[in-house]
C-alpha cells in the first residue's frame, strides 16, 4: 500500500476502534459508541417508588405539570436547579392532589426524557454511518493521490493540491469523529439525569408521609 493510503487507514483504525469494541458487546454491531446501546428505557430504570396510576399518562393535559417536565428536562438547566423546581412544585400542591400530580410528572419526565433520548440515539446512528461514508470516500482518495504521485511526469502543483484537499478532509474527518466520542454521553446524561429527578420526586413524596 501507498504511504498516502496507509497513512489514512490508520487514522481510519485509529478513529473506528471503540466503535468495533462496542460492536462486540451490543446486538447493533453498527453502534459506534463504547457505551453499550440501550434504545429506549423502561420506567423501573429511574422509578423506585410506587407503581404509577392510569391517571399519570395523562400528564400532558394539566397544563402546570407539562410545564414543570418541560423545564426540568431540558440540560441547559442545573441539576440542582431542577430538582428544586420539582420540590417547590410539590409544596405549593393541596395535600390531597400531592400523590396524583407527583405521579403525572414521573411519567411526564420519563416519556419526555426517553423520547428525546432515543432521538439522540437515532442521530449518533446517522452521524456514525456518514462516517463510514467519509472514511471510505478518504480511503479512496488516499489511493487516488499514491498513484499520481506514483506516475511519471505527474505535475507536482496537481499533487500538492490534490494532497491539501485529502489533508483537510481528514482533518474534517478526526474533528467529526472527535465530536461523535462526546455526543456518545449524551444517552447516558439524559438517563442520569432522568433517575436523578425521579429519585426528587420519591424523596418529597416520602418527607411528605
Amino acid at each position: 500500500m501507498a504511504r498516502t493510503a496507509f497513512a489514512v487507514s490508520v487514522v481510519m483504525v485509529g478513529l473506528f476502534a471503540p466503535a468495533t469494541n462496542a460492536g462486540a458487546a451490543t446486538a447493533d454491531p453498527d453502534w459506534p459508541c463504547v457505551q453499550r446501546k440501550v434504545p429506549q428505557l423502561s420506567l423501573g430504570q429511574v422509578w423506585n417508588g410506587p407503581d404509577l396510576p392510569p391517571s399519570a399518562k395523562d400528564w400532558s393535559d394539566d397544563a402546570s405539570v407539562s410545564a414543570l417536565v418541560e423545564d426540568v428536562a431540558a440540560r441547559r438547566l442545573p441539576l440542582a436547579d431542577a430538582q428544586k423546581k420539582i420540590r417547590d412544585f410539590a409544596a405549593s400542591l393541596p395535600a390531597e392532589q400531592l400523590a396524583p400530580k407527583m405521579a403525572m410528572v414521573v411519567q411526564g419526565m420519563f416519556d419526555h426524557m426517553d423520547a428525546e433520548r432515543s432521538h439522540v440515539i437515532a442521530g449518533i446512528a446517522r452521524y456514525a454511518h456518514r462516517q463510514l461514508e467519509m472514511a471510505a470516500d478518504l480511503r479512496k482518495q488516499a489511493s487516488d493521490v499514491d498513484a499520481l504521485r506514483a506516475k511519471p511526469g505527474a505535475d507536482p502543483d496537481e499533487v500538492e493540491r490534490r494532497t491539501d484537499q485529502l489533508n483537510f478532509a481528514t482533518r474534517i474527518f478526526t474533528e467529526r469523529a472527535q465530536s461523535l466520542t462526546y455526543v456518545c454521553d449524551v444517552p447516558n446524561i439524559i438517563e442520569q439525569r432522568l433517575y436523578q429527578l425521579a429519585k426528587t420526586v420519591s424523596e418529597t413524596l416520602a418527607a411528605k408521609k
